[in-house]
């Protein structure tokens, strides 16, 4: 699942499509229909066990176990479940309390037996010995380490002396500039002749017509349509257009990668070898991404990608994506993990869904004057207020309108809607220019659903 509830969208889902080996743990958007009638019911269940207690886990897994890098990952990944998932640590809290209690006891009074026998025999306790030993060692290693200052002077002095002459080294070896695969990201900056150099991002001119398509097709995608203004201009101006027919193929499973594409028009399908057969796993529309995992993750392409028909497609390079869409993604993670500890209602929120709920944020512009919600219409949104001033104004049987409760940053309005499932009690104007972020009726029952009580007592100190 993405931050934006639709299926299959997401880096999370293409990285699992290319690790999930066994057929039955697979992801929602990928998990392909049995045949028989039989099994159908049961593949919903496991469906929807995968989408709603699964994949929000392995997500988080995932983000966490690619930022740290590891280098034995098993431990990390075990550590990050017990400590991060609060039904985790409720399990390993209680899990075999009991029986190591009863453990240590029994060791105690085997150590107590250990010792009087001892005793008897005229020997010297194990503490003792271990002591003794202990210290022999500890006199030892200091003689050690005496000599080595000495020698690791003597080597700081030949260093510096070699560092001189690193300027008349000579370049690297030509099968080290012409590999053929492409390394780790740590592998990519080594050396004077490989330094890290500043990002410039292509420039291809647009017409604005076609600048115009380009940035309506960005703004249905949640890859793209949290970035700013500057931001989306840089994607624009990197883009390059490319038509392909129907049946062609755009992308092989297992191959190495340097780009991703959006459509903009027509309709393509994601296909894997399962069982020795090549089936469609994942169908693409307009507004919707592909390609980019390779990009982030420098994998091989978990799928292959063929053309249903005639599309017109954007196509994004490797460098331009990371600067701009895998940086901002994960500043914008930060920025609002850092913001909802400060509100309020959200104190109680363990840092699990925490991180899940600023994943599944989206931002919201308003000028000042501007009507965010009007009173009697639908709601289907929860907003949180990041930057700026608003009220909420009340009007009864024909009043005018009048103020019941202003907002400001970290206040949160919109939830009575989705609590009791009624319509807007009130308007709500931005007073300011304002920042808002919020998130829709799915996203709000799922990661704030336990809030709803605390959220209920509140509502109740609002003015009639």
């Amino acid at each position: 699942k993405t931050a934006a509830g639709s299926e299959g969208q997401g880096p999370f889902c293409e990285c699992l499509r290319a690790r999930a080996q066994p057929t039955w743990f697979v992801p929602a958007c990928i998990f392909y229909p049995l045949v028989a009638s039989g099994a159908i019911a049961m593949a919903q269940e496991h469906q929807e066990y995968i989408q709603t207690k699964v994949n929000p886990i392995l997500e988080n897994l995932v983000t966490q176990v690619l930022l740290e890098r590891p280098d034995n990952p098993v431990p990390f990944m075990v550590k990050w479940l017990a400590t991060q998932s609060p039904q985790a640590k409720e399990y390993f809290a209680g899990a075999g309390v009991g029986e190591a209690e009863k453990l240590k006891t029994e060791v105690i009074k085997l150590q107590e037996e250990v010792r009087e026998l001892q005793q008897k025999l005229g020997k010297k306790p194990a503490e003792q010995e271990e002591k003794e030993e202990t210290e022999a060692k500890e006199e030892k290693e200091e003689t050690k380490a005496k000599g080595a200052e000495a020698e690791d002077k003597e080597e700081k002095e030949e260093e510096e002396e070699e560092e001189d002459d690193a300027a008349d080294e000579p370049a690297p070896p030509g099968a080290y500039l012409q590999k053929g695969q492409r390394g780790s990201v740590s592998a990519e900056a080594y050396g004077d002749w490989n330094k890290v150099k500043a990002f410039t991002p292509p420039v291809h001119e647009k017409t604005e017509e076609q600048t115009a398509r380009i940035l309506k097709v960005l703004s249905q995608s949640f890859l793209f349509n949290a970035l700013e203004t500057d931001s989306m201009n840089i994607l624009v101006l990197a883009m390059v257009e490319k038509l392909a027919k129907s049946g062609e193929r755009l992308i092989t499973e297992g191959e190495d990668g340097e780009v991703m594409y959006v459509i903009e028009k027509g309709v393509v399908d994601c296909k894997k070898m399962l069982s020795g057969e090549e089936k469609v796993v994942k169908t693409c529309r307009e507004g919707d991404f592909f390609g980019e995992l390779t990009l982030l993750y420098n994998c091989p392409r978990a799928a292959s990608v063929d053309a249903q028909e005639d599309v017109t497609l954007w196509q994004l390079d490797r460098e331009t994506f990371n600067h701009i869409v895998r940086d901002a993604s994960m500043k914008k993670r930060q920025q609002y993990e850092d913001f909802l500890k400060d509100v309020v209602i959200l104190k109680n929120l363990g840092e699990y869904e925490r991180s899940q709920l600023a994943d599944s944020l989206q931002k919201q512009t308003v000028q000042k004057g501007e009507h965010v919600i009007t009173q009697g219409e639908e709601g289907s949104k929860f907003y949180l207020v990041e930057e700026g001033e608003l009220a909420a104004m009340k009007s009864t049987e024909g009043d005018p309108e009048r103020e019941v409760k202003p907002y400001k940053m970290g206040d949160y309005f919109g939830e009575l809607a989705l609590i009791k499932e009624v319509k807007r009690q009130a308007s709500v104007v931005a007073r300011t220019d304002a920042k808002l972020l919020w998130i829709d009726r799915r996203g709000f029952t799922s990661l704030l659903g336990d809030l709803k009580a605390d959220m209920e007592t509140l509502a109740a100190q609002y003015a009639p």
